[in-house]
């Protein structure tokens, strides 16, 4: 157990991180996935995309999905939506015939492994750049470029001297511990704002200033990073925006106070008030 507020965030950081493990059986399932599909289907290329990609995944790994995308062969375009995801279900079909569930989803195919999920998510090479994806749930194509999400986070957590990815796998845990009332990919967006040219000084103080700039950015929409991406919504097991600002109030409560506790070196109070926001991820002080 820590025994001062800094060990505890250290430890709370190594708490969120992928196992080496883990991160072995991710490399080989992704792998044998792109086999599966590149075996039946005509393949210009695949990648991960993702919180895995951006190495914003936070365990347990059970609870994540890893998305795998592919640029499929322009041929199939003609299929439509619905029908290039059905193709690549009936495809994994064939390879998985003991997995619990494929599924279709809104824009991927999801193959539920005992250990975690796989989306896969098949698209084509946009005119101009970027590409397109099947939206089965609206019968269209959607325009998207996830390399340029993660180009720009390994760019910023680069400038804050690799600081800015565990602080936002922190607030990803704040999320869960809420009950994930918003939306993952969101906060994500709203972290790289708030930190954008900002000093991060330590990960109390980091959190904190994250709380009290989220109580006014939560109100609206964040932009995507990609110019074509369009208006990202927050809200996600949340009923309301001022039940989401009611919420970053408190959590912003709680994290001055916990580093009022620290300041005044009382460390077990500090530490309680941050199990309030991080849980049992957050460990005991001892």
């Amino acid at each position: 157990m820590p025994t001062t507020v800094e060990l505890g965030f250290e430890q709370l950081k190594q708490k969120l991180e992928i196992t080496t493990l883990q991160k072995t059986t991710v490399s080989v399932r992704q792998q044998n996935v792109r086999e599966a599909i590149e075996k039946e289907l005509r393949v210009l290329d695949s990648f991960l995309m993702g919180s895995y990609s951006r190495h914003l995944m936070i365990s347990p790994l059970a609870e994540a999905d890893v998305d795998i995308f592919f640029v499929m062969d322009s041929s199939y375009y003609q299929l439509g939506p619905t029908g290039l995801l059905d193709r690549v279900k009936s495809v994994l079909l064939k390879t998985y015939t003991r997995t619990p569930q494929i599924s279709k989803a809104g824009r991927a195919v999801t193959i539920t492994f005992d250990d975690f999920k796989v989306d896969v998510v098949p698209g084509f090479y946009r005119q101009g750049g970027g590409f397109l994806i099947a939206d089965s749930k609206r019968g269209e194509w959607i325009s998207t470029n996830p390399t340029i999400h993660d180009e720009v986070v390994t760019k910023e957590n680069a400038w804050h001297n690799g600081d800015l990815v565990p602080l936002i796998k922190m607030i990803k845990g704040w999320n869960k511990n809420m009950g994930h009332p918003f939306v993952s990919f969101y906060l994500e967006l709203m972290a790289l704002e708030i930190f954008r040219n900002v000093t991060i000084s330590n990960f109390p103080s980091g959190i904190r200033y994250f709380f009290d700039k989220g109580r006014e950015k939560i109100k609206y929409k964040v932009r995507d990073l990609v110019d074509f991406g369009g208006e990202i919504s927050g809200l996600d097991n949340i009923q309301t925006v001022e039940a989401a600002v009611a919420l970053f109030q408190s959590s912003y409560a709680v994290a001055v106070s916990a580093e009022q506790f620290t300041s005044q070196w009382i460390f077990s109070s500090a530490t309680i008030q941050w199990r309030r926001i991080f849980g049992d991820n957050f460990p005991l002080y001892g």
